[in-house]
């Protein structure tokens, strides 16, 4: 494993426990160009530029660095740089320090690398999903809906006060707390809590 993987897992590890958060993501207008002026959502104090792909964007996101070198680490990069599309759920810094203390740490070291990659596509479902098809999805279900992740189990979307929540395979819990990052490829709804297959 490499240098950077470890540095990069132990600062998403500090961030996550210093408290850093979504607060700070909102939408603010943003140069994309020099003589453009263009509402880009920011996540991570970084803007996220729909010109971009899933990658390339989730990088510049203090509070992705957890999940950008745990992708890294599965080898997933190429895949997420890919023509797609891809709906992505991109739990936080903190959604990661939520999991038991050293799981991080395990799930990205070598031998460990097929459970990585299981937990990372349980978080991705093929297409261009955005919060209101999913909610639209939801309300015809009765308030839930199932999507199939690219790793190949369900995930379970279910629409409570007007927000979407996500129901994993083992009945974990996590809100989608910014939706709608639209990326050259795909999407990304960025979610409170780690899902599980």
């Amino acid at each position: 494993m490499s240098g950077k993987i470890i540095v990069a897992a132990i600062a998403g590890a500090v961030l996550a426990a210093s408290g850093a958060s979504l607060a700070s993501a909102q939408m603010m207008s943003a140069d994309a160009h020099a003589d453009s002026d263009i509402k880009v959502p920011m996540v991570g104090g970084a803007p996220m530029y729909p010109s971009k792909n899933i990658v390339e964007n989730a990088v510049n996101s203090k509070d992705h660095t957890t999940l950008v070198a745990a992708v890294k680490a599965a080898g997933l990069v190429d895949t997420l740089e890919g023509a797609g599309p891809f709906t992505v759920f991109a739990p936080t810094n903190a959604a990661f320090a939520k999991l038991p203390a050293g799981t991080v740490d395990t799930l990205v070291k070598p031998e460990n690398k097929a459970m990585l990659t299981k937990i990372l596509t349980y978080h991705v479902v093929p297409g261009r999903l955005s919060a209101h098809q999913l909610m639209g999805m939801a309300k015809a279900g009765g308030g839930k809906a199932m999507l199939k992740t690219v790793e190949g189990e369900d995930l379970k979307v279910e629409l409570k006060k007007g927000a979407v929540w996500l129901v994993d395979a083992k009945g974990g819990v996590s809100s989608v707390t910014l939706a709608d990052v639209n990326q050259s490829n795909g999407v990304i709804h960025v979610v409170d809590t780690v899902l599980m297959p």
